[in-house]
C-alpha cells in the first residue's frame, strides 16, 4: 500500500527546485513576444511610452510574476479548485448583466476603480481548468455514453449564452471551439462533432434573426467590404492598404504612413498586427508568427509529456485558446474572416486579456515543472 501511494505522490519538490524545474526558454519567448507589443505600442503612441506602451510593460511584468506563482502551485490544487475559479467566472459574467460597464457600444467589463475585468477573457481559461476536471475521471465508457457529455455541454452553453447577451459573438464562438477541441482531446467521437456541425448549419438562419445589426453588417462587410468603403468597410480596407504597402522590408520603424496619419483604426488593439506589416513588412510579420508557432510547439509538447490526464487537457486547452487568438485576429485583419474584435496575444493594448494569457502560460509552466505528477481517477481527494 505504502509503495502504492509513494507512486501515485512522489515528494513534495521544494521551491528551489521547481524554479529549476521551470521551461525558462519558454519564459524568454514570452519576453520576446511581449517586446515585439513594447515596440509597436511605442510606435503607435508616436514615439511615447505614454499612454500605451509603459502601461502595457508593467501589466506584462505584473503578470509575468503571477504566471511564476500559477507555475510554482502544485498541479493537484488546480485540480481541486478548478470548478470554483469556474464558478467564479461565470457569476462575474452574471454581474455584467447587472453592474457591467459600457464601452464601444457593449456591456462587457466590471468597473473595479484601478481596473476594469473583462469577465469573458477570465472564462477562456477557467472553462478549460473546468472541462479538464470533469474529463480526468472519465473513462472510454463514460464519454461514449451520450448522458455523460450533458454536463460539460451546459458548462460551455452557460458562459457562451451570457457572452453572446454582451454582446460578444467572438469570444462566445472562442469559448465554443476552444471546448470542442478538449471535448476532442478527451475521446469524444468525430461523429458526435459531425451531428453539432449540421445542427449548427442548419440554424443559421434563426441565428442570422438573432444577430444585432452592427453583427449582421460586420457579415455582409466581410462578404464585400467595398459596398461602404467610408462606413462599415473602412476598417478592414484601410487595414488590407496597410497590409499591401508595407511590401518586403516595411517602411521602417515609426514610419508606417497608415498608421501615423490615423487612416487606420484601433492602431494599438485589434489592427496592431497590420501596423507592424506596414512598419516591417512580411518579414517582420512572418518573424512574429515564427514566434507565436515556436511558442505553441513548446505548448503543445510540455502537455503530451505530462503524465496525468488533467495536465495533458489543461496545456492543450491553453495552448489551443492562445493559438486561436493568434488565428483569429490575423486572419481577421486580412480580411479572411469577420472583424470581431479579438486582440492580438501580448502585442494589442489590453489588461485582462494580458493578464487571463499570462495566468494560462502560468498552468501550462504548472503542467511543466509537475509533469511526472500521478493523479488518480477521483483526483484530489485520493492522491493528494
Amino acid at each position: 500500500m505504502n509503495k502504492e501511494t509513494n507512486s501515485l505522490n512522489p515528494p513534495q519538490l521544494s521551491l528551489k527546485r521547481k524554479l529549476l524545474h521551470i521551461h525558462w526558454l519558454f519564459v524568454l519567448l514570452l519576453c520576446l513576444t511581449a517586446g515585439v507589443g513594447f515596440a509597436m505600442l511605442y510606435s503607435a503612441g508616436n514615439g511615447s511610452f505614454d499612454p500605451w506602451a509603459s502601461r502595457h510593460m508593467v501589466r506584462f511584468g505584473i503578470g509575468l510574476l503571477v504566471m511564476l506563482v500559477v507555475a510554482l502551485t502544485d498541479i493537484r490544487l488546480w485540480l481541486r479548485y478548478a470548478y470554483v475559479f469556474y464558478g467564479i467566472s461565470l457569476l462575474l459574467l452574471a454581474a455584467v448583466e447587472v453592474t457591467g460597464s459600457v464601452g464601444m457600444g457593449a456591456q462587457r467589463w466590471i468597473d473595479l476603480g484601478f481596473f476594469n475585468v473583462q469577465p469573458s477573457e477570465l472564462m477562456k481559461i477557467t472553462l478549460v481548468l473546468a472541462l479538464a476536471r470533469y474529463f480526468h475521471g472519465a473513462s472510454i465508457d463514460d464519454i461514449m455514453r451520450p448522458v455523460y457529455l450533458i454536463a460539460p455541454i451546459l458548462m460551455v452553453m452557460a458562459p457562451s449564452a451570457l457572452v453572446l447577451r454582451q454582446p460578444d459573438l467572438g469570444t462566445a464562438l472562442m469559448l465554443i471551439i476552444g471546448s470542442g477541441a478538449i471535448f476532442f482531446l478527451a475521446g469524444v467521437r468525430l461523429w458526435k462533432f459531425g451531428v453539432v456541425l449540421a445542427l449548427a448549419l442548419g440554424s443559421l438562419p434563426v441565428i442570422w434573426q438573432f444577430l444585432r445589426d452592427y453583427q449582421k453588417q460586420r457579415v455582409l462587410t466581410f462578404l464585400n467590404p467595398e459596398s461602404d468603403p467610408l462606413g462599415s468597410g473602412y476598417h478592414i480596407i484601410q487595414s488590407k492598404i496597410a497590409l499591401g504597402s508595407g511590401g518586403l522590408f516595411g517602411k521602417g520603424f515609426m514610419q508606417g504612413t497608415q498608421s501615423h496619419l490615423n487612416f487606420l483604426p484601433e492602431k494599438q488593439t485589434d489592427f496592431i498586427f497590420t501596423m507592424l506589416a506596414e512598419e516591417f513588412g512580411l518579414v517582420g510579420g512572418v518573424g512574429l508568427v515564427g514566434l507565436y508557432v515556436l511558442l505553441m510547439a513548446y505548448g503543445v509538447a510540455i502537455s503530451v509529456s505530462c503524465r496525468n490526464q488533467f495536465g495533458r487537457l489543461v496545456g492543450m486547452g491553453v495552448t489551443f485558446t492562445f493559438f486561436l487568438y493568434v488565428f483569429i485576429n490575423v486572419a481577421m485583419v486580412m480580411g479572411v474572416i469577420p472583424v470581431v474584435g479579438v486582440p492580438l496575444p501580448l502585442i494589442s493594448y489590453g489588461g485582462t486579456a494580458m493578464m487571463t494569457l499570462l495566468f494560462g502560460f502560468g498552468l501550462l509552466m504548472s503542467v511543466y515543472v509537475h509533469r511526472d505528477v500521478m493523479i488518480g481517477r477521483r483526483g484530489m481527494a485520493e492522491d493528494y
